[in-house]
């Protein structure tokens, strides 16, 4: 099964003779679906190309922090958001060392510094160096930091000596980072997101729609699917891949979504409102394109059925979280329209955003949203709507622990 589709893999590798494995281990996560670019210390272009690395893996291999053409869009942020994961294979002692000091001289420790995706290391030093006691404790720093440590192994290494030093091989690291998409937090449920805007036809060539591009409620089916949930997105009309493991449900407008939603949630355990419904629609949508005939044209329109309230009524409600989008900009005001909905529509949680923010709008990468329940509030600062859904995914698991606990 290809675990890492549509991942991120944002490779390191530091200097040291193991890193002639870093042209393996590209083509072994590319086995698994991800996507990898390359980030080489200069100590690293010693041992192996950045050409030979940039070849296998497709993508330009960075080795400059102060890349005049990558900086004038920031490139380093660019990176150290764009990556799932940051998996540094060869490490270094030396750049295990840089990594607790918190340094950020080069590329590559700047991006770990920068990113808030997952970090991993695969050792590789001469066995003396990794059972030095300054490696241990860095070894014991980095792991209390949340670092996950592939490795390494024992064997013959390069100078002649044999113990623990060797890099773990490039198969097995491959699965070590698939391995890290999988919490488990919802195995064996069944999660129904749905996502995207949803089009109210005016005639036969005319519709009323919203710019919700579907990427946050795409980037919450995918971190369900990691999280080991039987996942149903019910998508409106957008121009996105969606995740490889998700059963699909296209739908256009209001009306069909809710059909296709309350359909799916008679018996699912999470129901994620991420769609960005409209409240309204045409009553008589024309049956033939409408002719520009007087400077004025009036069309009556009707609302919409609430798609998350209706759910969150079932006789057998699963869990329901919703979303706000609004267009304020003072937090207490959005917490209230948030707590009102929250009420109203008898849902559990609420995810509310401010829309008007241009960076964490409907078409961006990135989102910042408060999580309202019916006795707290978290704010979550802007951060990738991939990072963000997996902090989502979690929290809810917890509550619908909680809550299952409690029946």
């Amino acid at each position: 099964m290809h675990s890492l589709v549509n991942k991120h893999v944002l490779l390191g590798v530091s200097g040291g003779i193991a890193a002639y494995k870093s042209a393996e281990l590209i083509r072994r996560l590319q086995d698994l679906g991800a996507t990898v670019k390359v980030v080489m210390t200069s100590a690293a272009t010693d041992f192996i190309t950045p050409l030979t690395l940039q070849a296998l893996s497709g993508n330009p291999v960075h080795t400059q922090l102060l890349d005049t053409k990558a900086e004038a869009a920031m490139g380093h942020i660019e990176l150290a958001k764009w990556a799932d994961v940051i998996l540094i294979a060869p490490a270094s002692a030396n750049f295990m060392a840089k990594l607790v000091n918190g340094e950020a001289g080069d590329l590559l420790s700047t991006l770990c510094l920068a990113s808030r995706s997952f970090l991993a290391i695969a050792p590789a030093m001469n066995q003396g160096m990794w059972a030095n006691a300054s490696t241990q404790n860095n070894l014991v720093s980095l792991r209390d930091r949340g670092v996950h440590i592939f490795g390494p192994a024992e064997g013959s290494q390069a100078c002649g000596d044999v113990g623990l030093g060797r890099m773990v091989e490039p198969k097995d690291i491959a699965k070590l980072t698939s391995n890290l998409f999988k919490t488990g937090s919802l195995t064996g449920m069944k999660v129904v997101v749905t996502a995207g805007p949803t089009r109210e036809a005016i005639d036969p060539v005319r519709y009323m729609s919203n710019n919700s591009s579907g990427k946050m409620g795409y980037a919450l089916a995918q971190a369900a699917i990691e999280a080991g949930a039987e996942t149903i997105l019910i998508s409106g009309p957008v121009s996105l891949e969606p995740p490889s493991r998700a059963r699909v449900i296209y739908t256009t407008s209001a009306l069909e979504m809710r059909i296709a939603a309350l359909a799916e949630a008679t018996d699912c355990n999470l129901f994620i409102s991420c769609a960005a419904v409209a409240d309204y629609r045409p009553e008589y949508p024309a049956e033939q394109k409408i002719k520009k005939s007087t400077d004025l044209m009036t069309i009556t329109f009707v609302k919409n059925p609430d798609i998350v309230a209706d759910v969150a009524a079932l006789p057998n409600q699963p869990f329901t979280v919703g979303f706000a989008a609004e267009t304020t900009q003072i937090d207490k005001h959005l917490e209230s329209y948030a707590r009102q909905k929250l009420k109203k529509k008898n849902l559990d949680l609420i995810i509310a955003n401010d829309v008007s923010d241009q960076t964490i709008g409907f078409d961006s990468n990135d989102n910042a949203v408060l999580v309202v329940d019916s006795i707290s509030s978290e704010s979550i600062q802007k951060t990738s709507k991939t990072f963000l859904s997996r902090l989502l995914i979690e929290k809810i698991s917890h509550m619908l622990e909680i809550k299952n606990k409690a029946l």
